[in-house]
């Protein structure tokens, strides 16, 4: 067997369904049901994070092994193990949608290693009691995009679950990927997260929604004895320090996506981790033009409710549902507001101060937030690539652009993805954006060369654009698996150079602007 040390905290110490199958059911006063994952026909291993391995005390060797395989491919349990789904609702695009719950994830055990507990997840293992009408499985192609995402998050600093692996199940899965009609068979295949806890707001909110206080409080309570040691618990204090410390660490998650360009796309109260980590990867997207009111989502297209600029209110729009189902616990609503307000007054903080790191700009100046608005409506001005446009930003001389009137617009040449849009009116307002940039780190003290160390630190050089995604999709579906490991590689330092790796430091190619799996996503991506 694996060495794997099972150390199950959630079922063990919260209530259970006591009902034993699989069938689709309203689930009362319980934390979760127990679930079998489905027995895959033929698995293989497409791949594994040595990184995620890691941090359950898993050898490359491990990773290789038919008992690995079998264990997270869901052939066989972990031994002194009960998989289970966990039951939750939520709001979906701001709409209570009751219960959802673990539809095609199952929860295959908690594991210890060098003093940290890790709850192990196989995403697309078959139904559970909360699968409604789907087959709870998974298919190659978003499965991909998961693994790959999970870990890229983690490399660029993201707070996020983790993957550990990548299955191919040998198994055929009837889907409809863009949900127009022409549904067919795709390779099967299942993911093995990793997280702390995979709590999320909506299991509080269906406890709170069914008035079950005393489920809600056993799991508020075991949520901050396990996860928040630092808050003691029993009172209505405690469970205010606990909606704020959750806000706090969502605000920092929310901060981490924009300064990456990253887009959730479904960012559903049931898809916020109660620990602040990204969580749900269906789709998603970074920015290619800068563009504020992108979503990645068709589902979303219309409304635009997820898009890259509302994220930061969307999150705040959650943590209202969160304190809502808190309430009960603590029967106040002035604390519960004073955490709401709390959260927006450090998003007006924490979001100039991301900007001017991502700008290079060491201490603070009361003309910051102008220089930081001139940039981003300029930016929008033509279609200007979000990544390389910071990256390159870092490259930036005050005596060079001076000299030279054409040198910023020759900088940025690379990020502009139509060149000859560039009208004398956009060039002239370019022009004075560099002028203003370079008057502002003229009064720094900082010297040029720290100031490029510290933009290249925040500012990635690779992400995974949505169709690097598809070209190892794409591969894959071929049976090659080789590019998968090629980003998988390249994204474990997104802010390295890498000058062998220089191709995927470019804009999306023509060829991807609407390609399907290139840019907007459905939820079954």
């Amino acid at each position: 067997m694996l060495p794997l040390k099972i150390n199950d905290r959630f079922y063990n110490e919260l209530p259970a369904d006591p009902e034993r199958t699989q069938s689709r059911r309203q689930v009362k006063a319980a934390c979760y049901s127990y679930a079998t994952p489905r027995i895959p026909g033929n698995p293989t291993l497409v791949h594994a994070s040595k990184e995620a391995a890691d941090l359950i005390g898993l050898s490359e060797e491990d990773l290789k092994s038919k008992n690995f395989l079998d264990i997270f491919s869901g052939t066989k349990k972990m031994e002194g193990t009960d998989p289970y789904a966990m039951c939750y609702g939520g709001h979906q695009f701001g709409h209570w949608a009751g219960q959802l719950g673990d539809g095609r994830a199952i929860n295959i055990g908690e594991v210890e290693h060098d003093g940290k507990t890790w709850a192990l997840q196989l995403k697309g293992s078959g139904e559970t009691p909360y699968s409604r009408t789907a087959d709870g499985l998974a298919v190659l192609r978003s499965s991909v995009r998961e693994h790959l995402c999970s870990e890229a998050m983690y490399h660029l600093g993201v707070p996020t679950t983790r993957s550990l692996s990548l299955i191919e199940t040998g198994d055929q899965v009837m889907r409809d990927m863009l949900y127009d009609g022409n549904a067919a068979y795709e390779k099967g295949a299942v993911v093995c997260r990793m997280a702390p806890a995979f709590i999320r707001f909506g299991n509080f909110e269906i406890l709170a929604s069914r008035r079950d206080v005393e489920t809600l409080r056993k799991l508020t309570d075991f949520t901050i004895k396990y996860f928040y040691p630092e808050i003691k618990v029993g009172t209505a204090d405690a469970y205010v320090e606990f909606l704020r410390q959750v806000a706090r660490r969502t605000l920092t998650m929310i901060m981490d996506w924009q300064r990456v360009g990253f887009v959730h796309g479904v960012m559903n109260t049931d898809n916020m981790s109660i620990l602040g980590l990204t969580i749900d990867y269906g789709p998603y997207g970074w920015l290619e033009g800068y563009e504020p009111g992108w979503t990645p989502n068709t589902t979303d297209r219309q409304n635009k409710r997820y898009q890259y600029g509302q994220q930061a209110q969307m999150a705040h729009w959650n943590i209202y549902q969160l304190a809502n189902a808190l309430y009960p616990l603590i029967e106040a609503t002035e604390p519960l507001e004073a955490v709401l307000n709390e959260f927006r007054d450090n998003y007006s903080v924490e979001y100039p101060a991301m900007m001017r790191k991502k700008l290079g700009l060491a201490k603070e100046e009361e003309t910051d937030w102008n220089l930081i608005k001139q940039l981003e409506e300029t930016l929008q001005l033509i279609e200007t690539d979000m990544t390389i446009f910071f990256r390159l930003l870092s490259k930036f001389s005050i005596d060079e652009v001076s000299k030279k009137d054409s040198y910023f617009l020759d900088l940025m040449e690379p990020a502009f993805y139509k060149v000859e849009a560039l009208t004398p009116e956009i060039k002239q307002k370019w022009n004075d954006w560099a002028q203003a940039y370079a008057d502002r780190l003229s009064r720094e003290t900082q010297s040029e060369d720290a100031r490029q160390i510290g933009m290249n630190l925040v500012n990635p050089k690779y992400v995974l654009r949505n169709y690097m995604s598809q070209l190892a999709i794409d591969q894959a579906n071929e049976g090659n698996y080789d590019l998968i490991d090629e980003l998988y590689q390249l994204l474990k330092q997104p802010y390295a150079e890498q000058p062998e790796s220089e191709k995927w430091f470019a804009k999306r190619p023509e060829w991807a602007r609407h390609k399907v799996g290139c840019s907007m996503l459905s939820c079954s991506s």
